[in-house]
Parts: structure tokens; C-alpha cells; sequence
């Protein structure tokens, strides 16, 4: 196995909310559409000296047995504005909001995010995502308009608008025409917004597709994905860097950066015992049925969590759930979990806690920092965006006990060296356009 110098390790921060990560019922849990938790969680992670703070974002509530899914947050405030409050209140941390390229256009979008990255001082970035959901698309007037095939393809172009339209102002000040006429944007015009402190907003993109690793060698700066064990992540890094080549770039210029999660504890066992405990308030026996209806396909309701699993088959191409994508092969997912169950003599709900087990590192602080470092220096990812599962405090104990710890280590920086964030993940400014 090959191992690289000691690298230094990128983190970030991802605010919590939907599914089954938070644990909405622990006192300390509070309030997921107040500005104060927004604030909360982000100054933490800026004074871990995190490279940015992360939100996520739906355009429409999910349902579920046509209500309104249980784990899914009402009211929660667009991204964008909330994170351009959030530039006010902190520095240099950078900040990155959820948008989707298929409901948006380039040329509303990129005003929208080079003004972030005006306000922050060059802290921008855009998480990219894509939607071919007919539920999602009731909400504007193009409907479910995208085919499947195509959301990449769309996505690709908007990219590349947003970025001509950034670039057609010059470093020096001087804005030009631009015209683009493309597959699926035909626009010109003159943008309004000067360039902005780090010249293009970082982009991330998030998925584990083909198309989405792709989409990521081709287009992003980051790449946030997902692996439960360092063999799969190195599995998926060298993937997606050998990809990096064919588009003329360097294995430095994408960071793959997996969403986890840590548990802490003063010795090995109080960390597990924490994390099982955590498990079985995510996992709560109507969550336990919520997440088998969503592979079955079929209402579940008259089960008993803590019985045996249905002995059919899920239903294929149910709309049980809509707003949330189904999870690939239903039938083989099923099977999955029900032999899981014959072989350790689990009920539906202990099947479920083992299965989509959310914790990644669990263990004291010094175990902890020592195998985040290893999965960097063996080539299992560039760094980590934390998931924590309260909400706003879930990120203070890692910053007090393991962010020391790496310091100590020298694989995490002791004070940013930069004010971009492109300076914190260590990206090269793009080349302007004279």
C-alpha cells in the first residue's frame, strides 16, 4: 500500500436536518430554522478553523403517504440569504449553499453568488445539484420538464455560463459583452456584478454516480460523497482523480471530501455505547417503519418494529415517498436487510440501526484524530465535511478535543493562512480573462 507524506487535512461543516442523521427529540436540540443556530454552527466550525460551513437545501417538501414527511424541516430559510447574514457575523470561514441547476437560471444565479462572495470577502461556494423529480419541478412553471439524461448535461452548461459570466470581467475592473448559445442556454447580455475576490466561487458537487464522478472531474473543486470504509474510499479516490487527467487537470485540483460523522468518548467503550445510544434516537420505531416503506414501496403501517421483516417483495416503482430518490435495486436492498436480520436474529428496527448505521468514527479524541489522518495520508479522501446530529451544539466537542489533537499532529493547520476559501482548500484563483 502506498502512503503519502503527511498531508494536511480539510474539514468542514455541514448543518444538519433532514432524514434520519439528527436526533430532533434530545433537549439540547434546538431550534433548525432560527438564525442563532445558523450562527452557532458556524462560528464553531470557524473557530476549528474549518475551510467552509455547509448548507444543504429542497425546493419542495418531501412526502410521504401523501403527508408531509416526517424527518423533512418546515420553514427552513433560503441558503443564499441565510448564509449572506452569516458572511456579517464571521471571518474567514468559507460558505457554501445548496442550489439546484436544473430549477435556476445562469445568469440570476451567478449575480446571486458573486454577491455572496462581494459580501464574505471571497468566501463563496455552490454546491451543484441536479433534479429530474416531476414533484419538485409542481413548484415552477417548467414542471418536471428535465429528462433523467439530461440533468448532467444541463448542469455541465450551467456551470460553464456561470463561470463566462464571472470571467467577463476583467481582474482589472473593465466588464465586456458575453453571448453564450448552447444546448440548453441561449443568453447575452452584460453581467452587473464586477469579479469577485476569488474570482469564481468554488464549486462542489455532490454524488457517487458515474455521471456524478464525471460531472465532478470535469466541472467541481470539491466533491462531497460518501464511503463507510477506508478500502471503499480509496476504492472511489483513485477513481475519481485518474478521471481528472482527460480534462487537463492535476489530482490537487478536486478534493474529495466524504460526509461522517463522530462519536466521542474518554475511553473506547463509553464511545460506543454513546453511539448506539445515538442510533436508537434516530432510529425510532416510526422512523424504523418509515425507512421500510421507502424500499418496499408499500404501506407497512400494521408491522410491528420490533418483529420480523414482510416476506414480499418491494414494489416496484412505488410513489409511496415523493421528493426523495428511491434507493436503486429495492428488491436486492430488501434481501439485503432480511438476511441481516436471519443471520444476527434482528427485528425491523435493530435491522435498520446496524444497517444504516450513520456514525463514522467512533472512539476516544486520540482515536479518533489518529484515523482521520490515516484515511488522508492512505488516499481515502482529502479531508471530511462533519454531520453532526444535534443541532447547533453537535460540533463543539470535536473542536475542543479532536481539533487540538490534529494540530498536534501536524495535520491540520493551527490558523488560516489565507482570507478566500479557495486559499483554505489550497485551489489555485482561475486565470482571468485580460
Amino acid at each position: 500500500m502506498t502512503v503519502r507524506p503527511r498531508r494536511r487535512i480539510h474539514l468542514a461543516a455541514h448543518f444538519p436536518g433532514v432524514n434520519s442523521t439528527t436526533v430532533w427529540a434530545d433537549p439540547r436540540s434546538k431550534s433548525q430554522i432560527g438564525f442563532s443556530s445558523f450562527e452557532h454552527l458556524a462560528r464553531t466550525a470557524e473557530r476549528g478553523l474549518f475551510d467552509f460551513f455547509f448548507l444543504a437545501e429542497g425546493l419542495r417538501l418531501r412526502e410521504h403517504k401523501g403527508r408531509i414527511h416526517d424527518l423533512d424541516v418546515v420553514g427552513r430559510p433560503e441558503a443564499l440569504t441565510v448564509l449572506n447574514a452569516l458572511a456579517a457575523v464571521t471571518s474567514p470561514i468559507g460558505l457554501a449553499a445548496t442550489v439546484n441547476a436544473t430549477f435556476n437560471e445562469p445568469y440570476e444565479l451567478a449575480r446571486r453568488l458573486a454577491t455572496l462572495d462581494h459580501l464574505s470577502g471571497g468566501r463563496a461556494a455552490w454546491n451543484v445539484v441536479t433534479s429530474s423529480d416531476a414533484f419538485t419541478g409542481e413548484n415552477f412553471r417548467r414542471g418536471g420538464y428535465l429528462d433523467r439524461a439530461d440533468r448532467y448535461t444541463r448542469a455541465a452548461e450551467f456551470v460553464a455560463v456561470a463561470r463566462e459570466l464571472w470571467d467577463s470581467w476583467t481582474p482589472d475592473g473593465l466588464s465586456r459583452p458575453f453571448a453564450h448559445r448552447g444546448q440548453h442556454f441561449d443568453i447575452a447580455g452584460e453581467f452587473t456584478v464586477p469579479r469577485s475576490p476569488q474570482g469564481h466561487p468554488v464549486v462542489i458537487q455532490a454524488g457517487d454516480s458515474g455521471e456524478g464522478r464525471e460531472f465532478a472531474a470535469r466541472t467541481a473543486d470539491v466533491i462531497f460523497t460518501r464511503h463507510g470504509t477506508l478500502e471503499d474510499g480509496r476504492a472511489f479516490y483513485a477513481d475519481v482523480k485518474r478521471r481528472l487527467a482527460k480534462y487537463g487537470r492535476s489530482v490537487d485540483d478536486l478534493k474529495i471530501m466524504p460526509g461522517v460523522s463522530v462519536v466521542l468518548g474518554d475511553t473506547a467503550a463509553e464511545a460506543q455505547e454513546r453511539a448506539a445510544g445515538i442510533r436508537r434516537q434516530q432510529v425510532s420505531p416510526q422512523n424504523a417503519i418509515l425507512a421500510l416503506e421507502q424500499i418496499w414501496g408499500t404501506d407497512l403501517s400494521s408491522y410491528d418494529p420490533d418483529g420480523p421483516f414482510p416476506d414480499f417483495d418491494p414494489v416496484p416503482d412505488a410513489s409511496l415517498t415523493q421528493g426523495r430518490t428511491r434507493r436503486g435495486d429495492t428488491v436486492a436492498m430488501a434481501e439485503k436487510w432480511r438476511a441481516l436480520s436471519r443471520e444476527k436474529g434482528l427485528s425491523i428496527r435493530q435491522t435498520v440501526i446496524e444497517a444504516s448505521g450513520r456514525q463514522s468514527f467512533i472512539g476516544t479524541p486520540e482515536a479518533v484524530a489518529a484515523e482521520l489522518e490515516a484515511f488522508v495520508r492512505q488516499d481515502a479522501a482529502d479531508g471530511f465535511i462533519l454531520v453532526p446530529h444535534l443541532t447547533p451544539g453537535g460540533l463543539d466537542e470535536f473542536v475542543d478535543r479532536v481539533v487540538p489533537l490534529l494540530q498536534e499532529r501536524g495535520a491540520f493547520r493551527t490558523e488560516y493562512r489565507g482570507t478566500t476559501l479557495r486559499s483554505h482548500l489550497g485551489l489555485p484563483d482561475p486565470a482571468g480573462k485580460g
